[in-house]
């Protein structure tokens, strides 16, 4: 086989394995929110 040959397919299995590849997933971590509200100071005695 010619080299061009060679190379063309070396490149084909190269660009093959490259589309093939899985990306790895990404992981977010989004913060929870509060359950319950914390009381707020209103300056009256309740």
């Amino acid at each position: 086989m010619s080299k061009s040959i060679k190379f063309s397919l070396a490149l084909g299995l190269v660009a093959l394995a490259a589309a093939c590849a899985q990306p790895e997933p990404e992981y977010v971590e989004v913060a929870p929110e509060p359950i319950s509200v914390e009381p707020v100071y209103t300056g009256k005695y309740k």
